[in-house]
């Protein structure tokens, strides 16, 4: 265990309970500490996110660790069902003890300058010492941990989350590799010449006369206001309820095309524009803050910078360095192979270990060939989406798949009822009375699932809630496991891969040519690993789509 401050350090080793199983040592360096101890197997300290740069930024990479505010939220989380509750040391010695728990600081990120009133660790009470209160919780975290539903799983899922945490801190310090100057040509060419005093750009500024112009003489619209649409478009008798892609896409009117084509370079401007550029691209790199865990279902964020979301055009921008390569993998039908593994249902698994293209395999097997039905069939059950098509198709699927079907039904059902639902190793969906925040990737139909009637709409949004977050958490999971278990590969290899992007169900990484054979080996390798260690001996697959190129863009 280590307990930092003023440069220093306080190291104690552990027992198997959690408690202290020697002398508190002094150490000047943190730093010096830990690289003069290689035979240590796993480091416990209060947050990855503030101790593991200045270690990084040192040439310091640690093996393993344990990241008490990581394991603090998920513990709270599968206890009371209390997601986003307070995570900090202070937060959790004050539960244990019984205390008013205080709030959560405001994050720092790589991306703040450094500051005399930057703010530090949440304080824990005067008098506290804070070697003891880091011991006091983490015994108190093992012995809960051991009270789970099911302790393996959670242990398992406590050390995913903790491996994650150094992923994310390397991966910010070694940043994707970002041509600034390639970049600014696709601004140029896109969005035309920038305008002083904060004007639009000329082809932003073109699409938006050619806008107006079409709603008739004198009119003024400026596309950017969703209600000045609709009021337009209502004048010209058409009836909107948004100005989304989708429902623009169905009007003939000739403000239609220049309308989303200005949306389209809106986004780009203000997303991933000149100023994006300026602020996030350094010495050739983009570093994002990620944030594991950063939502419900354990799908990560980033704290600004669109990490998760850059635009197919601007990674044209994203290229190797000379002599390198970039492997990008993409796992191929995670969520489907996920739930075959975590519902047990024998049909579906051998589908799921049959082959490189599940759906394909499931419409030869049940859907006569017809892929696209297949596809409907089983995503419809797995984000509820049981009306048309789906609903026809769904019953074909259960009856051949049952256990799959029941699976979700069944999580579906308990988030109706209100009651906590969890992933595969025990990460947990907040109950009725707390309300799950937007989940990007869990879609929101009007339509009941299902087999479920009657009940209020929010009961019914939160079962279509829970239905896929038992899938898609599940997949969260067994992500994090690929990454810990490349991240272990590619430094056990004495490779110079560095891993520098990640994606839900897609990883970059960046390495000299002649590793890439190597490096494309180990991401299958480790899908595979991770599928073992998460869901034990089946015969589910989980392929990974790797693709070797100079420039993420030639990756799709």
């Amino acid at each position: 265990m280590v307990e930092t401050g003023d440069g220093g350090a306080r190291l104690c080793p552990l027992a198997p309970d959690g408690r202290a199983a020697g002398p508190v040592r002094e150490e000047p360096s943190l730093a010096e500490a830990v690289r003069g101890r290689p035979e240590v197997e796993r480091w416990v300290w209060r947050s990855t996110a503030e101790i593991y740069r200045p270690l990084l930024a040192a040439g310091v990479r640690v093996e393993r660790c344990y990241d008490v505010e990581a394991a603090e939220a998920l513990l709270i989380g599968h206890e009371e069902g209390q997601y986003g509750q307070p995570r900090s040391l202070a937060a959790a010695w004050a539960r244990l003890h019984g205390l008013p728990v205080p709030q959560d600081g405001p994050a720092r990120t790589a991306q703040t300058q450094p500051s005399l009133f930057e703010p530090g660790p949440v304080p824990l009470p005067p008098g506290t010492d804070e070697l003891t209160a880091l011991l006091e919780v983490y015994a108190g975290q093992v012995a809960r941990t051991a009270r789970a539903e099911h302790p393996d799983r959670m242990r398992l899922l406590l050390a995913a989350e903790s491996a994650g945490m150094l992923v994310a801190s390397e991966m910010g310090r070694a940043g994707v590799p970002w041509r600034a100057d390639v970049h600014r040509d696709l601004l140029d060419r896109l969005l035309g010449e920038r305008y002083p005093g904060g004007l639009e750009p000329r082809r932003m500024a073109e699409l938006a006369e050619e806008v107006s112009r079409a709603f008739g003489p004198g009119a003024r619209v400026r596309p950017d206001l969703p209600q000045e649409i609709i009021k337009a478009f209502g004048r010209a008798g058409i009836s909107l309820t948004s100005t989304r892609k989708w429902e623009l896409q169905q009007l003939d009117h000739p403000a239609v095309a220049p309308l989303l084509a200005y949306k389209t370079l809106y986004r780009l401007h203000t997303a991933h524009g000149w100023a994006w550029l300026q602020q996030w691209v350094h010495d050739g790199r983009f570093r994002p803050e990620y944030l594991p865990g950063g939502t419900v279902s354990g799908r990560w964020t980033t704290n600004g910078g669109g990490a998760l979301q850059i635009p197919k055009v601007i990674r044209q921008a994203v290229r190797a360095d000379p002599g390198w390569r970039l492997v990008v993998a993409d796992a191929d039908q995670m969520e489907p192979r996920v739930l075959a593994a975590v519902s047990r249902d024998r049909g579906l698994m051998e589908v799921a270990g049959s082959g490189e293209d599940l759906y394909a395999d499931l419409a030869a097997r049940a859907f006569g060939g017809d892929r696209d039905r297949a596809k409907i069939a089983l995503l419809g059950a797995v984000y509820g989406q049981t009306s048309g098509d789906a609903l026809t198709h769904m019953a074909g699927l259960r009856r051949r798949y049952p256990a799959a079907v029941a699976y979700v039904d069944e999580a579906a059902r308990a988030g109706e009822e209100g009651r906590l639902v969890r992933t595969w190793l025990g990460r947990t969906c907040p109950p009725a009375s707390v309300a799950p925040p937007d989940e990007a990737g869990l879609p929101q139909e009007d339509a009941p699932a299902e087999g479920y009637a009657g009940g209020s709409a929010a009961a019914r949004a939160r079962g279509r809630f829970t239905r896929n977050f038992v899938v898609q958490g599940s997949a969260a999971d067994w992500a994090l496991l690929v990454l810990a278990a490349l991240r272990r590969a590619l430094a056990e290899g004495g490779l110079r891969a560095e891993l520098v992007f990640f994606q839900h169900d897609e990883v970059i990484v960046h390495c000299p040519a002649e590793e890439a054979a190597t490096v494309s080996g180990a991401i299958a390798a480790a899908a595979a690993a991770a599928g073992r260690i998460a869901f034990g001996d089946t015969p589910v697959r989980f392929p990974f789509t790797t693709a070797v190129v100079e420039c993420y863009a030639d990756a799709k």
